[in-house]
């Protein structure tokens, strides 16, 4: 039967591929791969020769109506991303909601993802809170930060390192400097770690440790 899985990738170990994905990702008619480079060693890696095609946050829009006619037409196909789960930050909500729209079954496989885990380890509240993604770069930027300003529950954030000073020095402004703030990198990697502080305490060790890697901020909700 025809069908769109939304694969889970690993986040950094491959360890963490779930057997399920493995079986789907092999059975499979096609994988929509973020950049098929990344993708292609993590299919090397448990030996998967299924048929891959690029499916990116620049050719998303004008691919979505051929993939649901090739799924409506019989084929089943499976999207991933180069980490985690896809449509979290990621590109997938368009294929996903347009195959939703046309009656095509969507099957969304448990895994890896990267804000679950910073969530849990910051020691933060985590039975109520707000994933934001990436802030706006420019514009909306203070607009978003003084709403979230206001939020009680705890707030997720995605950053890279290169903007990460830049957002905790938003986070004293906005926030305060002693918000309590969580910053997890390199999550499942040999380098991974999680500093916790206050925003000003995070923000003072980062600008003495420059970051690397892949970024998760967890801030703690307004009192």
């Amino acid at each position: 039967m025809s069908k769109l899985y939304i694969v889970p990738t690993p986040i950094g170990n491959l360890k963490d591929m779930t057997f399920r994905a493995v079986e789907v990702l092999n059975e499979v008619d096609l994988i929509l791969a973020e950049d098929t480079r990344i993708s292609g060693k993590l299919l090397k890696h448990y030996d998967i020769g299924t048929q891959m095609q690029s499916h990116h946050m620049h050719n998303e829009h004008r691919m979505v109506e051929q993939l649901v006619q090739k799924l409506k037409n019989g084929l089943s196909i499976a999207l991933i991303s180069d980490a985690g789960t896809p449509a979290i930050s990621d590109p997938g909500f368009l294929l996903t909601r347009a195959c939703v729209e046309n009656n095509v079954e969507v099957d969304c496989l448990p895994g890896a993802t990267a804000f679950v885990p910073a969530l849990v380890n910051s020691g933060l509240p985590n039975d109520k809170f707000v994933f934001e993604g990436f802030l706006p770069v420019k514009k909306g930027r203070q607009t978003r930060l003084l709403v979230l300003a206001e939020e009680t529950r705890t707030i997720v954030f995605y950053e890279s390192p290169h903007k990460l000073i830049k957002t905790l020095t938003h986070f004293c402004e906005y926030f305060g400097e002693d918000r309590p703030v969580s910053v997890s990198r390199e999550l499942t990697k040999l380098y991974e770690e999680t500093i916790r502080g206050t925003a000003k305490e995070v923000l003072d060790h980062y600008t003495d440790k420059p970051a690397k890697g892949e970024i998760v901020i967890v801030v703690g909700g307004s009192k």
